[in-house]
C-alpha cells in the first residue's frame, strides 16, 4: 500500500471535494468538518464520475398526516455526492448507494485517509 499525499487540510473547505490523479486512477477527497474520505472516482452504475458531482445534503419529503408531500427537507447530518450522469447519490462518509444502502453491489470503492501535521493522505 501507496501513501499519497493529497493536499494541506486548509486546501480543502467543509463540504469541499478535490479529484486527484494517481497513475491511472482518480480519486475524489472530500471534506466534512474535520473528517476526510477518499474514493475511487467511478461510479458503480455505468463509470461515470461521480467524485465530480454536485454535494448535496440528504433530501427527504416532508409528508403530512393524511399522506401528502409537504415540500422537501435536508438532513444536514447525512450529505450525499450526486453522480453527474445518471443522478445516483451515494453517502460520503459511507459510500453507500442511498437508494438502497442495504446492497453492497452499488456502493462507492474507498480508500483510507490519513491526516498528519495539517497535511491529507490517501492510501492506495
Amino acid at each position: 500500500m501507496r501513501t499519497i499525499r493529497v493536499c494541506q487540510t486548509d486546501d480543502l473547505a467543509d463540504q469541499g471535494k478535490l479529484v486527484v490523479e494517481v497513475g491511472d486512477l482518480q480519486i475524489g477527497v472530500f471534506r466534512l468538518g474535520d473528517e476526510f474520505f477518499a474514493w475511487k472516482n467511478r461510479c458503480p452504475h455505468q463509470g461515470g464520475p461521480v467524485c465530480q458531482g454536485r454535494i448535496y445534503n440528504k433530501v427527504f419529503e416532508k409528508i403530512d398526516a393524511e399522506q401528502k408531500s409537504r415540500g422537501r427537507d435536508y438532513d444536514a447530518g447525512v450529505t450525499h455526492i450526486v453522480c453527474p450522469w445518471h443522478g445516483l447519490e451515494f453517502d460520503i462518509r459511507t459510500g453507500k448507494f442511498a437508494g438502497a444502502s442495504d446492497k453492497d453491489i452499488m456502493n462507492l470503492d474507498g480508500y483510507p485517509t490519513q491526516v498528519q501535521d495539517g497535511e491529507v493522505y490517501v492510501l492506495v
